[in-house]
């Protein structure tokens, strides 16, 4: 049995000891909801939990008839949080109907209404989807950054296109500070992203803004889409500094690209020793668009006083073999560690590997020349 197994097996057993949903499962990660669901239904169907739903029948055990046409007549009393999402996920698909009816009013719950709407069973689906369109307009901004990430994954299964389409209207239609909610206020990647869709189709934004979005998130993909929106909203004076800001080397990437646009080729020339070698590439294209002679800056800078700590690294992406080689080789005893590191990486990018010198910095005392020198001994 997997560690995974008997974190989810547990959560199960919390749940069936009345914990509230959040101390049972991470109510941020989607994918807790569908094994939530999974895991409570494989448990009582083997024994493993004997959930009892006399709150909601009147008797224990789901082979009652007519339970759901008598169940509200019959409530003894209110359902806990654990009671109900153990209902909702229970096998019976009439006790998982009849349990939908006590939801309304409980936010926490709203995740497993969203599963409920791709349920097998046609009236159970039907009564989610109603109660999930009644609650998502009134919803706070803390859930449904929990729900829509779980209404985005239900878009996959064969009867989850309805909720998806739900949320879409939502986002497109309603309250835009609903899509700024999700954009800038849910951890879940994939939900960011749609969120953005709808802010660059409705155009929310302006470049200063899609700039901050680019520079503030961490999901790749969203990155991308609003640093290239930003750079396309020809903003340059509002976007650019923010742009260049930005941890992300795609993102400086996208800043520097900008200042093709703006003109502004010679502000490129110290992110020729960026970290990133994305932004690098970009900073001499764009130097050499304006002119510019990114080789011969690279090596002025590794022949100064005070080299850049990634300029050999640099000069041995764009420089000659021939040319360069001795100075990088010069480079590999520098005082600063760095750029020992980055000198024995620009030889092994020019292929002019000495393996003598390699094995001597095996011994080096900066961690990052000796993997430098062992990935150029490999090479």
């Amino acid at each position: 049995m997997t560690h995974g197994t008997e974190s989810r097996e547990a959560a199960v057993r919390r749940l069936g000891r009345g914990l509230p949903l959040h101390r049972v499962l991470d109510v941020t990660r989607p994918k807790a909801w569908a094994d939530l669901d999974e895991d409570v239904r494989q448990a009582v169907r083997h024994g493993a939990l004997a959930p009892s739903h006399g709150w909601l029948t009147g008797v224990h055990g789901p082979g009652w008839r007519g339970l759901r046409e008598r169940a509200a007549g019959l409530v003894r009393e209110s359902p806990t949080e654990a009671r109900l999402a153990l209902a909702l996920c229970d096998p019976d698909g009439r006790i998982r109907g009849a349990a939908l009816s006590y939801t309304a009013g409980r936010p926490a719950l709203l995740p497993l209404v969203a599963v409920r709407t791709a349920d097998w069973a046609a009236p159970v689906r039907a009564r989610a989807l109603h109660l999930l369109r009644e609650a998502l307009p009134g919803a706070s901004a803390g859930t449904l950054a929990v729900t829509a990430p779980v209404i985005l994954r239900l878009a996959r299964r064969l009867r989850g296109g309805a909720a998806a389409e739900l949320l879409d209207g939502l986002l497109r239609e309603g309250d835009p500070a609903r899509v700024n909610g999700l954009l800038f206020g849910c951890r879940d990647g994939l939900t960011r992203r749609a969120a953005l869709s709808v802010v660059l189709d409705r155009g929310l934004f302006d470049g200063l803004g899609l700039a901050l979005v680019a520079a503030g998130d961490h999901d790749p993909l969203v990155q991308e889409r609003a640093a290239s929106a930003a750079v396309a909203a020809d903003e340059p004076d509002a976007t650019v500094p923010v742009l260049l800001g930005a941890r992300s080397g795609r993102v400086r990437a996208a800043g520097v690209t900008a200042l093709r646009g703006a003109g502004r080729y010679a502000e490129a020339e110290p992110y020729l020793y960026d970290r990133s070698g994305r932004t690098r590439a970009c900073a001499r294209w764009v130097l050499r668009q304006g002119g510019g002679d990114p080789v011969a800056a690279y090596r002025t800078a590794c022949a100064g006083r005070d080299v850049p700590d990634r300029a050999p690294l640099g000069l041995g992406e764009c420089g000659s073999r021939s040319v360069d080689a001795p100075l990088l080789r010069e480079l590999t005893g520098h005082r600063n560690g760095r750029v020992r590191a980055s000198a024995v990486a620009g030889l092994r990018l020019l292929d002019a590997v000495e393996p003598r010198r390699m094995k001597a910095l095996l011994d080096d005392p900066e961690p990052a020349v000796v993997r430098e020198a062992r990935r150029a001994l490999r090479a």
